[in-house]
């Protein structure tokens, strides 16, 4: 089935000619999505205080990347339903109207809290997990249990399936991240998951003895 979708998303754009090297554009999204997830205060989460973050990490001017920044909030981020508006901060310089309406302050909706757990330089994808299942609907739920009891063990192949799940709407290969629903991956080709399925069932029927070997075999090549 042919998938329609006006997604912009561009978090795991790369370069056609730098292998996996993401773009400026991947990198400042994810960025902007990683500050919202975060639990910075609301100064840290308008347009300025974003680009002053990011500006910072990387040893530029933030007044060079602030068009970026508001250009991927208002044109991508905010329509596509990733974040919204948190409230605003009282302005006491400027025009007096700016004053009066104060300037805006952003966090994650439900969407953006999954697409969040899809970024590996998000530091508290644990807490972000138990927030996007708080507000979960009943469809979704079968999914929490099995993947909160992965994550004490897998963590890294826990977050895998969030960012294959995500990378497959951004691909157009899923039409919708919401509602939540593990089973749209099973027609998309991914031959990692495969392999960690076949893994998985071998594993389960391994002796001790060879459970171990197997252990023992994989430290050595990881």
């Amino acid at each position: 089935m042919k998938i329609k979708s006006n997604t912009k998303l561009a978090i795991f754009d790369t370069f056609k000619t730098k292998g996996d090297d993401l773009t400026g554009e991947a990198n400042r999204q994810r960025a902007i999505i990683t500050i919202l997830g975060s639990n910075v205060n609301p100064a840290e989460r308008t347009r300025t205080g974003i680009s002053q973050r990011i500006a910072k990490k990387h040893g530029i001017a933030w007044k060079n990347i602030y068009s970026g920044i508001f250009r991927d909030l208002d044109e991508i981020l905010l329509p596509m339903g990733i974040a919204e508006e948190d409230g605003r901060l009282p302005l006491k310089r400027g025009p007096k109207a700016l004053q009066e309406k104060g300037i805006p302050y952003y966090h994650l909706t439900k969407k953006g809290i999954l697409i969040a757990l899809s970024i590996s330089e998000n530091k508290n994808r644990e807490e972000l997990l138990k927030q996007f299942f708080s507000k979960s609907e009943s469809s979704e739920k079968e999914f929490e249990k099995i993947l909160t009891n992965l994550l004490l063990t897998s963590p890294n192949f826990t977050y895998s399936i969030f960012q294959k799940y995500v990378k497959a709407f951004c691909d157009n290969k899923i039409e919708e991240l919401l509602p939540f629903d593990l089973s749209k991956l099973r027609n998309i080709s991914d031959e990692s998951l495969l392999i960690q399925k076949e893994i998985l069932l071998a594993f389960s029927k391994l002796s001790k003895q060879e459970r171990n070997d197997a252990i023992l075999f994989l430290d050595k090549i990881t």
